[in-house]
């Protein structure tokens, strides 16, 4: 039956194709699109983040205790 199916494969590239390489090239797409939200978020809306945190703690502190 492995056989067969290999057979099967080895015969028709573009069924080999959808049923390996299409979801692998997903996988690859998602994976690579993850990694690019998580740079995006460690080093773009973290450090906005802290800087603005800081500040406001900074500068916010006269306004509470007044």
């Amino acid at each position: 039956m492995i056989a067969a199916l290999l057979r099967l494969l080895a015969l028709r590239p573009l069924l080999t194709l959808s049923i390996f390489g299409i979801p692998l090239l997903v996988l690859a797409v998602i994976g690579l699109i993850t990694v690019g939200v998580v740079k995006l978020l460690i080093f773009v809306v973290l450090p906005i983040a802290l800087v603005i945190w800081v500040l406001r703690w900074l500068f916010g502190r006269d306004r509470d205790e007044a």
